[in-house]
């Protein structure tokens, strides 16, 4: 069954965190309806859309968003593919699509998803769990220093396990992993890309990240990324995974560069990302415009970089959990550079991302 299109379709959301709150602030620019499904009190409550309390990972909930809306995306991969998939038989359009994004959600079929179409990665292994993974240590067909990582669930630091040492064999997730060597790593890099049903791409330019390592999250990001003919082979190949994936709406894809120039794809999210916040006041247009422009299959933004930006990531501080008063960035706003956004997260613990600030530099 295919339902008409309408001049102003209605728009959901599957998940109303940081990223589903900003998506709703530029939905505001436009004239539509938007809903968002996630818990009361998540950050998009309240931000120029209806919150349909529910949960994204329930089946129930998700059919029950998707028949009201005409153009449904998503805000995280965990979502409830089987749900979506059904829905886009009742003609929801479902941006990404639920059959990209249940290879995206499972990071051992997004490696096997690159080395079949040809694209640079880490070599991998699976296993089951940590009792694999020590026996394979024992064994000796595994070498230390490795990364595990969760092949479902990671998001914001969680499911990878840095080793480096026996030592951190004791701290191994006890859950089917992908398993890679430790790569010797000059940059990290990313770079975002949208394409629209139409088929329009648009990529922007790459960023240097920088990472707080004991939380394994993103500190702070530079734009543009140190110059070298990496920058456009990370654009070329960020353009030839997103039209190998035929995904509609964002990706975002993370890089290793090796010290020979090799650039490795790390992982990549189908949807607005943390390497891109800069884009809100450095690009004409931002990734959540951007991400909006392509699932509504309008003409993609300009992704042109205006000034050179740094965008610091705001963490909950360690030993702490409680509430956050935005009066303490009163020196920070001081700063005519700088641009502050907080996610409106009632409660702050440990490196949990409470906002962001972009600083626009000149550009050199």
């Amino acid at each position: 069954m295919q339902r008409k299109k309408k001049a102003n379709p209605v728009l959901g959301i599957l998940g109303g965190g940081q990223l589903g709150r900003m998506l709703a602030l530029a939905f505001a620019k436009w004239n539509g309806e938007l809903l968002v499904l996630d818990q009361p009190g998540c950050p998009a409550e309240g931000v120029a859309c209806r919150l349909l309390p529910g949960d994204f990972r329930k089946e129930e909930d998700v059919l029950r968003i998707g028949r009201q809306v005409d153009v449904l995306t998503v805000e995280i991969e965990q979502v409830h593919v089987g749900a979506l998939k059904r829905l886009e038989t009742e003609g929801v359009r479902v941006y990404p699509q639920p059959d990209v994004l249940e290879i995206i959600a499972d990071k051992g079929l997004q490696k096997q998803f690159y080395r079949a179409k040809g694209f640079p990665t880490a070599p991998f292994r699976f296993y089951e769990g940590a009792g694999e993974i020590r026996a394979a240590v024992a064994k000796g067909s595994l070498r230390i220093p490795f990364v595990q990582k969760a092949r479902r669930g990671g998001y914001d630091g969680r499911g990878v396990q840095l080793v480096t040492q026996e030592a951190d064999l004791e701290k191994l997730l006890p859950l089917p992993s992908v398993v890679e060597p430790k790569v010797d790593i000059a940059l990290e890099l990313a770079v975002l890309a949208a394409r629209n049903p139409s088929g329009e791409v648009a990529v922007y330019d790459p960023v240097e990240m920088h990472f707080r390592a004991e939380a394994n999250l993103l500190d702070y990001l530079e734009a543009p990324a140190r110059s070298g003919p990496h920058l456009a082979k990370a654009q070329k190949m960020a353009t030839e995974l997103i039209e190998a994936f035929g995904l509609c709406g964002l990706l975002a894809v993370e890089f290793f560069l090796t010290p020979s120039g090799e650039l490795l794809i790390n992982e990549v999210a189908p949807r607005p990302h943390n390497s891109a916040h800069h884009t809100i006041e450095a690009c004409p247009c931002s990734q959540f415009e951007q991400h909006l422009r392509a699932v509504l299959d309008l003409p993609l933004g300009d992704t042109r970089l205006l000034a050179a930006a740094r965008m610091q990531n705001i963490l909950g501080p360690e030993g702490y959990t409680g509430p956050l008063s935005w009066r303490q960035y009163e020196d920070l706003l001081s700063d005519p550079r700088a641009h502050l956004h907080l996610y409106g997260k009632a409660e702050s613990r440990p490196f949990r991302k409470m906002g962001h600030v972009t600083f626009l530099l000149p550009k050199t």
